[in-house]
Formats: structure tokens, sequence, C-alpha cells
């Protein structure tokens, strides 16, 4: 029996969480109330999106895992390679363009499925091949074709125009789509919101098994290894959001550390901190959660002096955040309770006001407070066109300036790092130098750092934390414990 257009949904399993197809539904509804509001885009104008295409690894023949582009993904929910969509920006009503595949992938594949299974499978209202593409849009006799061309503010890459042959043939516009579809993707809706917690919420899990299983004398990537394989098994996440950082020691004052010149492979020794920021995806929705503790399980003084200055900053911007607050605010408030917690432990000495002035914070925290998230870990629209950064340190690695907003999506992650690239300049500053308490400082030299990474969507009159993993040092050790009266997997 096929499936009715109300109960078309994606979900991997009993234990995972049910997407339903509505929820793109509502995307194209929402942008298409946009797009109609906006007296530029002429009357009959079809939306026009090209999904990703499998890519190969270099020159040989290994498919890479695919994963869809993500303006493709949150317009219409599609997982294949390969497509085309159009919208009806009068009616919301989508048109699906798939590949017409030859006899011979049956072989080697996988079974052909037929249009109407797509139709079907993602509640469309038509589904027609890629090879049909111009004449079909050709017989809809759109106004326009509104194309997505703009560049991704985080990442300087520019988005992927849809084309296809015979596309000269018709009036494209490639100016209109871009900010309004960016900005529909930074408010979420209800069922978005939805999917982030379950992907926080599977994530957080996977956090808290990594903590119970820690051991000195493990490598970093054994942890990463856990964390992937709590997400995949439990919560049918293949992907992970971003690659994962398991930093020990001083690699945790490499802020992306866990990349390929960094690969995750240091030993794990008694009595050092460790910083694991990693976050499993769902559907193409991601979480980025960052979690740092004492790979033995007991907090020294010194590591809770730093480790309890960074939650109160987490949290002090955590009971702040609601709609029309400033970001940038928010970042400097942040930036405010950590140097009143260093000087308070006894690493800086003198006035706050002072130490903002000259920019101390940056010294300790080189990034910004967090970013918008979604179907991209460094989600879209930070910074809209006619928006600049701010030319401070530290301040202006923020991923966006923008007050918040109801339904919006962000990470709160302050960190405290002890980075010779940033503490030796310092030290030689005036400016700066004379806030440091040097040989508390070089106590804490070569230890690497802390970060707190939490998730939350801004709501009508605060937020709601979406991650759920222990943060005070009393749970992480309760935690720590627990996992150490269990017994030990086998390797």
């Amino acid at each position: 029996m096929a499936t009715s257009r109300a109960e078309a949904a994606f979900c991997l399993g009993q234990q995972c969480l049910s997407v339903p197809m509505a929820m793109f539904a509502d995307n194209r509804r929402r942008l298409c109330e946009r797009l109609r509001r906006n007296d530029k885009v002429p009357d009959g104008s079809y939306v026009l999106l090209q999904g990703g295409e499998s890519q190969n690894l270099y020159c040989s023949d290994k498919e890479l895992i695919f994963r869809q582009e993500s303006y493709f993904h949150w317009l219409f929910g599609v997982l294949e390679p390969g497509c085309y969509g159009a919208v009806e920006v009068a009616t919301g009503k989508a048109s699906l363009f798939i590949p017409k595949l030859p006899a011979e992938y049956a072989v080697w594949m996988g079974k052909i499925h037929p249009p109407e299974h797509f139709r079907d499978k993602y509640a469309f209202d038509d589904v027609y091949f890629t090879c049909d593409i111009a004449q079909v849009l050709a017989d809809k006799k759109p106004a326009a074709l509104l194309t997505l061309l703009g560049v991704n503010t985080d990442s300087g890459t520019t988005c992927r125009e849809a084309a296809f042959d015979g596309i000269s043939e018709f009036n494209v516009n490639n100016k209109l789509l871009h900010p309004e579809i960016m900005e529909c993707r930074v408010i979420k809706s209800p069922m978005e919101i939805e999917v982030l917690r379950y992907t926080n919420r599977i994530s957080s899990e996977a956090h808290k098994e990594v903590m119970k299983a820690i051991r000195p004398g493990m490598h970093e990537f054994e942890l990463e290894s856990l964390f992937q394989h709590y997400c995949y098994s439990n919560g049918g996440m293949r992907h992970v959001a971003y690659t994962c950082i398991c930093a020990s020691s001083n690699n945790a004052a490499t802020l992306h550390y866990g990349h390929a010149g960094a690969p995750n492979d240091r030993l794990i020794n008694d009595g050092e901190m460790c910083l694991f920021d990693m976050g499993g995806e769902y559907y193409c929705y991601t979480s980025d959660i960052t979690c740092s503790f004492p790979a033995n399980g007991k907090f020294t003084a010194d590591q809770r002096m730093i480790y309890e200055a960074v939650l109160r900053s987490n949290r002090a911007v955590m009971a702040a955040c609601r709609p029309g607050v400033s970001w940038p605010e928010m970042h400097r408030l942040s930036e405010r309770v950590l140097l009143q917690e260093l000087r308070d432990g006894g690493l800086l000495q003198g006035e706050v006001d002072d130490m903002m002035k000259v920019h101390l914070g940056a010294v300790f925290m080189p990034h910004g407070l967090g970013h918008f998230m979604g179907c991209d870990v460094h989600d879209v629209g930070g910074f809209p066109e006619g928006v600049e950064r701010i030319n401070e340190p530290g301040i202006r690695s923020l991923r966006t300036t923008r007050a918040l907003e109801e339904g919006m999506v962000l990470t709160i992650e302050p960190g405290c790092y002890f980075i010779p690239a940033l503490l030796e300049p310092a030290l030689q500053n005036p400016e700066q130098a004379r806030f440091f308490n040097t040989e508390a400082i070089q106590r804490f030299q070569g230890t690497g750092g802390v970060r707190i990474e939490d998730d939350i969507a801004i709501t009508a009159d605060g937020c709601e934390l979406l991650t759920c993993v222990p943060r005070t040092v009393e749970e992480i050790e309760a935690l720590m414990a627990e996992g150490r009266r269990e017994p030990l997997a086998s390797k």
C-alpha cells in the first residue's frame, strides 16, 4: 500500500526520530510567503535548485558517502544525488526531477525506482526525469526561474547555481532567492527544532558514554570511535556534523585539533584534561557539543578553577539570551565573566574594565562565542548583505553580529586556553602584561584549555537548552565514577 502524503516520513528505525515530510513542505511554504512579499519577484515565478552530485575520491572509482547539499535538503528533504527541485511561488507546489538511471544500475547498485516511488517517499506533487526538465518547465511557462547564487559568509564559498541544457531559454534571476532562503534557514520552525533536540539528545548521550569509558592510557581516537559508534548505532547518524576534536593536554590549545595534521592520535596520560568537541548529524541536521573533563575522573584544584570560570561564563550568557539581545554583547559578557573569574583565581590582577579596554579576553578566548546551527554546523545567515564584522580581537571571529530572534538556534561556547602564540606576545605587550600574574600563568602553560559548548534555541522570553550533558564539576566526577564502577569494554 502506498504511503499517504500525511504519513510520509524519514526514519531509520524504532529507536530513531521520525521526521515528517511535512517539515519540508512547511519550509517551502515559509519561503514562498517571503518571496510573495518581495515586490521584485515576478508573478508566476518558480524556485529552482540543483541538488548535490555523487563524487569519487580523487581519480579513483571509490565513491564517497553522499550527503545532500544543505539548501536543497532544507527545501526538499531528498537524500538521493543528481536531482533538481522546483517550487511554484504562488502555490508552493513542488516538483522533483530525478536521474533516469541505466538498466545496469539494477545489477550493481540496486532496484531502479519509478517516479511514483519518490512522489510517495517525499510527498511531492509531481516527479519527472532530469532529462525532461527543460520541456517540463517550458510547459509550466514560468515568468522567472529563481536560482540560488550567493556567498556563504562562514566559508567564503559561493553556492552552486542550478544549470541544465536549455536553461538559457528561460528568464533566470539569480539575485532574489539567496537572501530570502538564507533568512528562512536562520529562523527554525518548531519541527526543525524538534529534530535538533534529537541530534542533541543522541550526541549528549554519546558524550556521556565517552566520559564514562575514558581511561589514562587510551588514545584520543579510541574515544572518537566510541562517540561515532554510539551516534550511529543508537541514533541512526551515519555522518558526524564536523571533524571530531578529541584533544588531550596541550592539544586542547589547538582550536580545531583533529584534522589530518593532528589526527586525534595522542596517548592520554593520567592527570591531564581532555577537550572533546563532537556532534552527530541526523537527516542533515546537526549538533555541536564540547565537553571538558579530567582523564582520570578527578579535577585538580587548578583544573577546577579554570573549568568553573568557563562554566560561569557559559551560564551567564545563557541566562541573558532572549529576543532583541545583541550577540556581540553576549560575547563581551562572556569575556567579562571569564576575566573576572581568572582574576579571582589569581591569574590576573587589576580592574576588569581596564582589561576589556585592551582586549585581554581575546588572549584566552580568541574565537567567537558561538554560531548559528541547523543543516550546517556553522549555519548560514550570520552576515546578511550590508552587515559587517566588528574589527576587534576575538569578537572579529564571531560568525554573526545580529540581534537574537525567536527561532534562532545557536551554540554558546566560551573557552579559556593557554596558547603560546597568544600568551607570549601578550606578556611582551606592556598594555596587557601589567594584568598578568606571570608566575601563575607559567603554571598553566602546556595544560591546553577548556571549552564548554551548548546548543540553545531562542524562545519568546529566553532560550531553551538543547544539550543535556553533566556540566558541574560534581556532576562530571559522579558520571565518570559511575563509568569506573562498570566493567571496561574489551578492545
